[in-house]
């Protein structure tokens, strides 16, 4: 005799389990589950970002809702059916897709950007541009400027320039070397314990960084172009590997990126996110001065008078650009 299907439906039972996504191939990612298990998962339907269009609905860094397959062999197919809500994350325009979006990692404790005086260069605007949109979206930001053993007296000098500078304005900067060492174990104290996000320009040492910050892990690493003085990726997708520390931690590794496509801001937003303009502003003649062309400007008086680096009101001022032109600029690198 064949049971009712309404029988059949209630011996139906699927199971679900929340997790921590920490590695993303693409259309496929592991998740590491609270019951301590790392699971294959796959996205379920259409699973889209709530709220604008993103080219990687799932990043690394999610918090998910999993539905487990019955199957419990090791080719098994669970599938992520929700993402949780984010608490925060870094997010830039999708290379190619002027509407797309693209992020980077999510549910950050701290990032870190990895710059290069040479051997690529790591221009103010993409550092700047970073910096906007961590503090856009609230993830702490601090900056790595590697490969000292490198650098000629007169790199060297430009790199403590900048490093005064990023630090008057409050960014912790660390000079250091992951072929040498130098440097590097004062950065293993600053992201014990948290979950950091890795990232910068392909060819600026991040993989050679990791495998100095955490023996054993032997990430591949590149070599800078001879022609275009540029680094090649060698990391082809995004993972969260757990740092040596009696705290514990994580560093998510990103592959390298080219430039920093800006996601539209409001024009008066714009300088919230530049913290010595936006204390500045307070004493401009009008509450609604954009820092171009308005008399009584005192952002304008600032960088005048030096207290605002030029280097850095010229990338307020692209951000502003791009929202007229509404389209990423390769040149901004």
């Amino acid at each position: 005799m064949i049971p009712p299907l309404a029988s059949l439906q209630a011996s139906i039972t699927t199971a679900y389990v929340t997790g921590l996504v920490i590695k993303n191939t693409g259309s496929h990612y592991i998740v590491l589950c609270e019951d301590g298990v790392e699971r294959p998962g796959l996205a379920k339907g259409n699973l889209r970002l709530r709220g604008f269009r993103s080219t990687n609905p799932i990043v690394v860094g999610d918090h998910v809702e999993v539905e487990l397959s019955e199957d419990t062999g090791q080719e098994a197919a669970h599938y992520i059916r929700d993402i949780l809500p984010r608490r925060n994350y870094i997010i830039r325009r999708a290379a190619n897709l002027s509407k797309e979006s693209h992020i980077l990692a999510a549910n950050l404790d701290a990032s870190f950007l990895v710059c290069t005086i040479i051997a690529p260069e790591t221009s103010t605007t993409f550092i700047d541009r970073f910096l906007a949109t961590a503090e856009a979206y609230r993830v702490p930001t601090e900056l790595i400027f590697n490969k000292i053993d490198l650098y000629p007296t007169e790199a060297t000098e430009y790199m403590q320039e900048l490093i005064q500078l990023y630090s008057s304005i409050g960014y912790p900067c660390h000079a250091v070397s992951a072929t040498t060492g130098e440097g590097v174990e004062a950065l293993i104290d600053r992201m014990s314990g948290k979950i950091n996000l890795l990232s910068g320009h392909s060819g600026v040492g991040k993989s050679t960084l990791i495998n100095r910050l955490i023996p054993g892990v032997e990430l591949r690493t590149g070599s800078i172009s001879t022609a275009h003085a540029k680094g090649m990726h060698t990391t082809t997708f995004s993972q969260m590997i757990p740092l040596p520390s009696d705290d514990g931690g994580y560093i998510i590794d990103t592959p390298g990126i080219k430039g920093f496509g800006m996601l539209e801001m409001q024009e008066a937003e714009v300088s919230h996110y530049f913290p010595e303009i936006f204390e500045e502003s307070k004493s401009c003649r009008f509450g609604n001065c954009t820092h171009t062309h308005e008399p009584g400007c005192a952002v304008q008086t600032a960088v005048e008078e030096g207290r605002i680096a030029p280097s850095r009101y010229v990338s307020y001022l692209g951000i502003l650009e791009d929202r007229e032109g509404g389209k990423y600029r390769p040149e901004y690198k």
